[in-house]
This record gives structure tokens, C-alpha cells and sequence, in this order.
């Protein structure tokens, strides 16, 4: 059975898939808002607004792993989507920037609950070892095309409606996407291992802190979000104010950094079969700094063209698929099942910690000292982190891939010694 014959599985993507460009259009439509309540300092808002978005990310979202387990999982989305919807529809209204961070808010509160939730739904649905595979690579092929699609869909749209109609596509993405979750048959969770919330949310990143492979990605999740707020927080000021471009044309420049990473997202499925996890996201970061530093040479030479940035900008979104797509395959192998949940919540609040670093000197630096310096820092923090992901990751993890044997070996001859004890705990193996 093909992985889209799973009549729940197909819903479930469906609703990610909308409600991802639902988001995309909110992303262009959000930092067009900023600049008209803005002008120059629109950077400086953008990155306040997702800095917020990031602090709520790194709070929150472990919580909602911790505690999804006593909730409704099927419920809880469908409400959090719809949350999202009214919170998108009132964006266009607000006349202050102090309603933008308000709204960003509540909405980025309720995404930080949808993610993790979502994320360890999949595992429950799509039990089978391969079609999991398949399932991570194509909800990343979601969000790359995401990427892509979406800032040419509203570089089209742009070209004739205002873009505060964009919030109102978003809002729709999110009512179509809660519809589609509510239809769908997902299980609630079983009860975790850990009784106390603390205890849940510090055992995925006590794994993280114990395997060098995840140490690596800690160090990675710097890489990309150094690179990627460039994209992220200065398009809109570096094009309509250094290339003099209109609203529409900041849309295609966010579909040419999507362009190149939906070209190496297409390829990489057939390169992880031949080619280790490690080598292409070590890759990735290699690619990721270069993108920086030609960014870095092209503000600071002044020879500022159209061709040129979006060169860099596709080079950065293909850095960033090298490093991003494989992660969910790195992160499945360095955990059990019950422990999974935790683990992708874990990566998924360490990751934002980064982005939580790297927006307020992408967007807040940039406002008083201008792009060059800011993107000399930027590189240096992706180069920072190349160079922390080669030590941390080990080339060879036989040792690693000895202790994992010891330990499930000594976890056996404790469940043999435990009798019906073990009995009951097999039964949560695949607890999400």
C-alpha cells in the first residue's frame, strides 16, 4: 500500500499543505504591512514581530509536546487552526505596530501548539518504517514548495489586489485545514513515560545533549538560521530600498531563494540513499556560509543587481534543504519510539532558539548600521557553526552505535527480569 493510499495520512498532508500557504501568503503579506506602517524601519518591526513568534516557539512548544498526551490530539488541532484563522483576518485592520506584535502574538502562541502536536501525529498514522521516510520527505517537499509557490502566488495576486487581501487567503488556508484535521481519524496519545511535565520536556533535550549526532544539529539549526533570516527579515527593505523594486517584485525574490530550495529538496531523496546523513547537511552549511559571504561581498562592493541577489538568495534556500531535509531521518534513528515525541519537540524549540538569536541582528542591525556589517555578523555566526558541527558530530559513531547496543541490551534484561511489568511497557513502544 502506497503512502497516499492511507486515507488518513492524505487528509492529515492536505491540511498541512493549505495551511502551509496559507502561511506562506501571511509571511509576504506581513513584512508588505510592516513596510507600510514602517517605510525603513520596516526590518526592525519584521524582527521584533518574529522574535516574538521565536520566543513562543522555544516556550510553548515543549509544553504542548509535555502535555498533548491528556488532550484530544484531533480536537485540539482543529481548534487551534481555527484560532489562527480569525487571529490572520483581523491583521489587515490594525493601524499601530503594537496591534502587529499583539496579533503575532496570539497567533504564533497557537502554531507553537500545532506543530509539535502535529508533528507526532505522523508516526501514529504512518507506522510502517518506510512510509514514515517517505511521509518526513514529503512534508519537507511541503514546506519547500511552500516556499517557492507561495511568494509567486502573491507576486501574481500582488499584481492585482491590495496585499492585505492576502490575509484573508491565509485565514481560508486555516479553515479548510481545520476542516480536513476534524475529518480525519487520529488516535489520541497514550500516556508518556514521564508523569511530570518537567520530566517530559528536559528528556528530549537531555537526549539531544547526549548523542553527538543531535549535538551536530544543534549546531546546524545555527547555520540555517543565520543564512535564512537574511532571506527571512531583509528582503523587503533590500528590495524596495537598495534595488528599488515594488511589493510584487519582494515576492519574487522570496520565490527564488524557494527555487533553490525546491531544486535540492527533488534531488536529495536519491542522494541520502547513496550518501550519508551527515556528509550532505555538512554540505549544507558549507553552502550556507558561502551564500552569506557572497551576500557580504555584494553589499559591501556596492555592485548591488537584481541577477546577483537572487543568485545568492537560491543559493541559501538550496543550503538550507541540504540541512533541513535530512534532520527527520537523523533525529528518528537516535531515539526509540516512546522517545520521539520529545526529541522533535526538542529540535523543534532548539531550532527556534537560533532563529531567536539570529532575527533581532538580521532585522534590529540592520535598521541602525545597514546590511553589510549586519551580514559580516550573520556570516560569522554561520561560520561558527560549520566549524561547532564538524567537532560535535563525529565522522565515525561506532562508539555511539556501541553504546545504543549495550543500552538496549541491558534494557532487555530488565524486562525479562520485570515479567508482566515489560509486558505493559512494550505496549507504549509507539507512543507518540
Amino acid at each position: 500500500m502506497g503512502l497516499f493510499a492511507l486515507r488518513d495520512f492524505r487528509r492529515l498532508f492536505s491540511a498541512q499543505i493549505i495551511a502551509l500557504f496559507g502561511t506562506g501568503l501571511a509571511t509576504v503579506a506581513l513584512g508588505l504591512l510592516a513596510y507600510e506602517l514602517a517605510g525603513p524601519s520596516a526590518g526592525a518591526v519584521l524582527a521584533t514581530a518574529l522574535t516574538i513568534k521565536m520566543v513562543l516557539y522555544v516556550v510553548i512548544a515543549p509544553l504542548a509536546a509535555a502535555y498533548v498526551d491528556r488532550l484530544p490530539r484531533r480536537k485540539l488541532l482543529t481548534v487551534l487552526d481555527l484560532v489562527r484563522a480569525v487571529v490572520v483576518v483581523a491583521l489587515p485592520f490594525v493601524t499601530e505596530i503594537w496591534q502587529i506584535y499583539v496579533l503575532i502574538g496570539l497567533l504564533q502562541a497557537s502554531s507553537a501548539a500545532f506543530t509539535p502536536t502535529f508533528q507526532a501525529v505522523i508516526p501514529d498514522i504512518v507506522t510502517d518504517e518506510a512510509d514514515f521516510t517517505r511521509a518526513l520527505s514529503a512534508s519537507q517537499v511541503a514546506y519547500t514548495m511552500e516556499s517557492l509557490l507561495s511568494p509567486v502566488l502573491a507576486a501574481v495576486a500582488l499584481s492585482f489586489m491590495n496585499f492585505d487581501w492576502l490575509f484573508a487567503g491565509t485565514s481560508a488556508g486555516f479553515a479548510v485545514s481545520a476542516l480536513l484535521v476534524l475529518s480525519t481519524r487520529i488516535p489520541d496519545a497514550r500516556p508518556s513515560e514521564h508523569t511530570r511535565a518537567w520530566d517530559r520536556v528536559a528528556s528530549g533535550i537531555r537526549t539531544f545533549a547526549t548523542t553527538p549526532r543531535l549535538r551536530g544539529i544543534l549546531a546546524l539549526n545555527l547555520v540555517v538560521a543565520a543564512a535564512g533570516s537574511i532571506v527571512v527579515v531583509n528582503t523587503v527593505n533590500y528590495v524596495r530600498d537598495e534595488l528599488g523594486g515594488t511589493q510584487t517584485d519582494v515576492a519574487w525574490m522570496l520565490a527564488a531563494s524557494g527555487g533553490g530550495t525546491l531544486l535540492v529538496a527533488l534531488l536529495l531523496p536519491r542522494v541520502l540513499d547513496r550518501i550519508r546523513e551527515r556528509t550532505v547537511m555538512m554540505t549544507g552549511a558549507a553552502v550556507l556560509t558561502t551564500g552569506v559571504a557572497a551576500a557580504v561581498a555584494i553589499s559591501a562592493s556596492g555592485l548591488t543587481t537584481w541577477a546577483g541577489t537572487a543568485a545568492v538568495w537560491a543559493v541559501i534556500g538550496g543550503g538550507m534543504a541540504l540541512i533541513v531535509t535530512p534532520t527527520g531521518r537523523v533525529l528518528r534513528r537516535s531515539a526509540e519510539p516512546n522517545r520521539l515525541p520529545g526529541v522533535f519537540a526538542a529540535q523543534f524549540s532548539l531550532s527556534h532558539l537560533a532563529w531567536l538569536v539570529t532575527y533581532p541582528v538580521a532585522g534590529w542591525l540592520a535598521t541602525e548600521s545597514g546590511f553589510t556589517l549586519t551580514w559580516v555578523v550573520l556570516a560569522v555566526l554561520a561560520a561558527l557553526g560549520a566549524v561547532a558541527a564538524l567537532a560535535l558530530w563525529p565522522r565515525e559513531e561506532r562508539a555511539e552505535a556501541a553504546e545504543a547496543i549495550s543500552d538496549v541490551t541491558v534494557r532487555e534484561e530488565t524486562e525479562a527480569a520485570q515479567g508482566t511489568l515489560a509486558v505493559c511497557q512494550c505496549t507504549c513502544v509507539q507512543t507518540v
